[in-house]
């Protein structure tokens, strides 16, 4: 929001004025009244680690985080060209595995990722569009550019934060926002609901949809009853869908009644035990019988953790030109890949610099800060790094742009390091991304951490309308 100079950038000007009118006292009531808000609706997540609880009213900072519309339109054009390239990607991996015959990408690479699922081949999702949902981390890097820090494509959540945070800010600062032309969010569930019926085996007009959630206990358990509820589909359990004759019915008080869609937020693994783990007690049997015959779809597509597993990440530019025969838009971090033998030579040697991640972590888990580890935690993830070489990349620490955030215990404002993650809705007729989306933020002095199960929380997006045409 601030220049160098200290000035405020010409986008955040509107925005920073009205700020600017308020003192210290009403400020901090503001954002009192927007904590109490969220508490009030039960805006909350879940930390299974904590001791101290679970249900956590999740953080948010009441100072917007404001990008223009000229910016924005850019970021959205990178965004539909990279769901286009990896939907394509997925395809591929699926069907013909045409990219790994090009040599485009690495063949141990794909073929030893964890979360690609080889007994998948030949199966094709009924909307023909493996990704409909997508969250998509971006930073900002030291020389202004939006860069792509992590792909989401499995079950990605945050969006009812988003639009919780919208309407939160909405009743304190609504002159703002309209003075500031800032483009909406809130219908981010209509357009879901519209997605999702795109993707049926049925006409979208006959078409009745599900929300899976694996039960109140889940983390995410919020979201799944806040987008269940404002897109007007049913919140289910597991024990609530059954298959029969390769059909899946969910049980009525009417009696049962067909399923086209199911916008399932359980993972691959515990999604069908005849399918996969013949232990889970989370999944629906028969689910993947009726998904191979193409009775129902799935959002997302059971398999698309191969396509954002973060040793592929790196190659997300080439599978762009070798799908779509042109550049990435959108900026990437550069990225060591421990699984081949130079990198993993040099990561080893410098973790002291490096920033390394587990392939199939998330969360902020399964990471290490080298510049901020001691010599033991750098030991031991040596010692992890070369024994399972595959399951690590390592990246330079980038130095994350800042946004002014309230820090309550000073009673000012302060900069803290901020993420984003827009939301990608597709079907075959092309993408629709949300204007702004998750911005995440570091809340404790010094941190790299933006993930709320880490102490971080989150602010408004505010995304003006563009006015450059």
């Amino acid at each position: 929001m601030i220049d160098v100079d200290g000035t405020p950038r010409s986008h955040s000007r509107r925005a920073t004025r009205i700020l600017d009118g308020l003192t210290p006292k009403e400020f901090a009531k503001a954002q009192s009244l927007a904590e109490l808000s969220l508490y009030s609706q039960g805006v909350t997540f879940s930390v299974y680690s904590d001791q101290r609880g679970t249900e956590k009213i999740f953080p948010i900072c009441l100072v917007p985080r404001v990008i223009s519309g000229a910016e924005w339109s850019r970021v959205e054009k990178g965004l539909a060209q990279r769901i286009a390239a990896l939907n394509l990607f997925l395809d591929d991996m699926y069907g013909e595995q045409t990219v790994l015959k090009a040599k485009n990408i690495p063949a141990d690479l794909i073929l030893g990722a964890k979360f690609f699922l080889p007994k998948l081949r030949g199966i094709r999702p009924p909307g023909k569009v493996r990704i409909p949902i997508a969250g998509i981390d971006l930073i900002r890097s030291p020389d202004g550019v939006f860069r792509v820090l992590e792909d989401n494509l499995r079950t990605p959540s945050g969006v009812s934060y988003v639009v919780e945070n919208r309407l939160v800010t909405k009743r304190i600062f609504q002159s703002a926002i309209e003075e500031s032309a800032v483009r909406p969010v809130e219908q981010y569930p209509m357009h879901l609901a519209e997605t999702l019926r795109a993707i049926s085996p049925v006409d979208p007009a006959d078409t009745r949809i599900v929300l899976l959630t694996p039960g109140s206990f889940n983390s995410a358990y919020f979201e799944h009853t806040f987008l269940a509820r404002t897109m007007g589909v049913e919140l289910v359990e597991p024990s609530d869908l059954f298959v029969e004759d390769d059909i899946v019915y969910v049980r009525t008080i009417r009696g049962p009644e067909r399923v086209h869609v199911v916008y399932r937020r359980i993972d691959d693994a515990y999604l069908d035990p005849e399918f996969f783990r013949p232990d889970s007690l989370l999944g629906v049997p028969g689910l993947m019988r009726a998904y191979a015959a193409g009775n129902v779809a799935l959002a997302n597509a059971p398999g698309n953790g191969v396509a954002d597993d973060k040793a592929v990440y790196p190659f997300v530019p080439d599978l762009i030109k070798h799908y779509l025969g042109e550049e990435a838009i959108l900026a990437q971090v550069d990225t060591f890949v421990c699984a081949r033998p130079n990198d993993l030579t040099y990561v080893v040697e410098n973790l002291a610099k490096l920033v390394v991640k587990a392939v199939d972590e998330a969360g902020g888990y399964g990471m290490l800060m080298g510049p901020q580890a001691s010599v033991a935690e750098r030991d031991d993830f040596r010692r992890r790094i070369l024994a399972e070489p595959r399951r690590y990349i390592a990246q330079h620490r980038v130095e994350l742009s800042t946004c002014p955030t309230w820090d309550p215990a000073a009673e000012k404002l302060a900069p803290r390091r901020v993420d984003l993650r827009p939301f990608i809705l597709t079907q075959q007729s092309g993408s629709w991304v949300l204007p702004g989306g998750l911005t995440r933020v570091a809340l404790v002095e010094g941190s790299y951490v933006v993930n709320s199960s880490q102490g971080g929380g989150s602010k408004d997006t505010w995304v003006q309308k563009d006015t450059s045409s």
